[in-house]
């Protein structure tokens, strides 16, 4: 009996230690995934007139703690960061276009978390997203995924905007920065196909340093050519840490830029977090996400923090999914990733040296192979079903080809209503549905189109 009950114990802390490593190395991989953001999301914010270092600490600073706040409270293996989009809204649709101060800009930031909080904290939210049908939800996942592997194939400089008449165009395959990330992608593809323990993080990692090797030797233009000194002095983070300008956000001409934040912030956290949901396999057979209720608190309060550290709408970041595919599903995924990117405060003079071009392609295998693996939810959608096909596929099309992810979820949200009505099934639509529809339609109504 000593001997059998001595087994058993063996076996539980072997299992619990390969649960700790999975965790590690999915808290590790969407750490790399994510990275990017490090240097892209103030690279954009600094076409506003954001400082670029300072912004790269308030980046690291929110990511971070959001994260952190998420594993250990909601205690899921999602990762928070600035939105690429909304940070790209921020800079180019309300500073550039509008001619609005960086700081009001941050302040209608600051007061749309605020909102956004509340909303959550009431319960509205979890509400509003428990009415979402479950064919959209799995839509949402897939839609995200090809997003996803649509982002990877743009970094990687495989598809490239194109002519009048064609909107996109092949890239130049034969420049090595194509070809270092093509070799990463198969790498990283041959690896999940064998499904080696962290594919996807040792796919970056062999990018990285094949992009550094090519680059030193002299090939390529975007490639680095040295290794930067991992030495220096910490940008100055008081530069835009509370410089968030709330009185003059408080404007009528601010307030449907708040309003458009609020939205896109609502829509974009409720695909991603659904949509990762469905990859984890966390959604119940109504298609809901338990506990989704601690998600959003955490979401909202990082668009809140976002206002006052300097930097633009945070939420859970879609590149979560590459933790997921390495098998993190629980929190510690989360506080793993945290921590490192807040480890990444030392490394700023590093991160600073490296070219935000470099780091978008090291990230595409990982993208590229993610959007593959969030495919599987298309299973759920009947396309025999017009009320499922149309809302499926305009909310892919969209997404896509607005580049936007508030904007795929949106058209999801407004047409499911009206082909359930068109289809004589308006009794099955409860009120909550039609909200939504409103929801969804003021998005694309309040949108400041230039």
């Amino acid at each position: 009996m000593r001997n059998i009950c001595r087994e058993h114990s063996v076996a539980g802390e072997t299992a619990l230690k390969l649960d700790d490593r999975r965790e590690i190395i999915a808290g590790a991989t969407i750490f790399m995934t994510m990275a990017y953001i490090i240097i892209v999301n103030p690279a954009i914010l600094s076409a506003a007139g954001i400082p670029f270092g300072p912004a790269m600490v308030a980046t690291i600073m929110v990511a971070g703690i959001a994260t952190l706040a998420c594993g250990l409270y909601a205690k899921r293996p999602f990762a928070l960061a600035p939105y690429m989009g909304e940070n790209a809204f921020l800079a180019y649709s309300v500073v550039i276009a509008l001619s609005v101060t960086w700081n009001v800009a941050l302040g209608a930031v600051f007061i749309a978390g605020l909102l956004f909080l509340l909303f959550s904290l009431s319960g509205l939210r979890k509400t509003l997203l428990d009415a979402i049908p479950p064919f959209l939800s799995a839509t949402w996942g897939v839609a995200i995924g090809l997003f996803l592997l649509f982002i990877g194939l743009a970094n990687a400089g495989i598809s490239l905007p194109g002519v009048p008449g064609a909107p996109l165009a092949i890239g130049d395959l034969a420049r090595p920065e194509v070809i270092v990330v093509l070799i990463g992608i198969a790498i990283t593809l041959y690896l999940h196909i064998k499904k080696v323990v962290g594919s996807v993080l040792l796919g970056m990692a062999v990018t990285l340093a094949l992009g550094f090797v090519l680059g030193g030797l002299g090939y390529g233009t975007t490639l680095p050519t040295e290794v930067p000194s991992l030495f220096g002095p910490i940008p100055d983070w008081g530069e835009v840490l509370f410089k968030m300008d709330v009185v003059g956000a408080l404007n009528l001409t601010i307030l449907p830029i708040i309003l458009v934040m609020f939205l896109m912030d609502f829509l974009d956290t409720a695909g991603t977090v659904l949509g990762l949901g469905a990859k984890a396999e966390f959604l119940d057979e109504k298609g809901k996400l338990p506990g989704m209720d601690k998600v959003v608190r955490v979401d909202a309060a990082a668009t809140v923090m976002a206002g006052v550290f300097g930097t633009s709408t945070t939420g859970v970041f879609i590149e979560s999914a590459t933790g997921i595919e390495q098998g993190g599903r629980t929190g510690r995924t989360a506080v793993v990733a945290g921590l490192l990117l807040l480890g990444m405060l030392a490394l700023t003079p590093f991160f600073a040296g490296i070219p935000p071009g470099f780091l978008g392609m090291a990230a595409a295998p990982a993208l590229v192979v993610v959007g593959f693996t969030m495919m599987s939810p298309i299973k759920k959608i009947d396309f025999e079903d017009m009320t499922q096909a149309i809302p499926a596929v305009l909310t892919i099309a969209f997404m896509l080809f607005t580049f936007n992810i508030g904007f795929g979820l949106a058209i999801g949200l407004i047409t499911y209503p009206l082909t359930m009505a068109a289809s004589g099934r308006r009794k099955e639509l409860g009120r909550l549905s039609w909200l939504l529809f409103a929801l969804g339609a003021l998005l694309f109504i309040v949108y400041p189109y230039h």
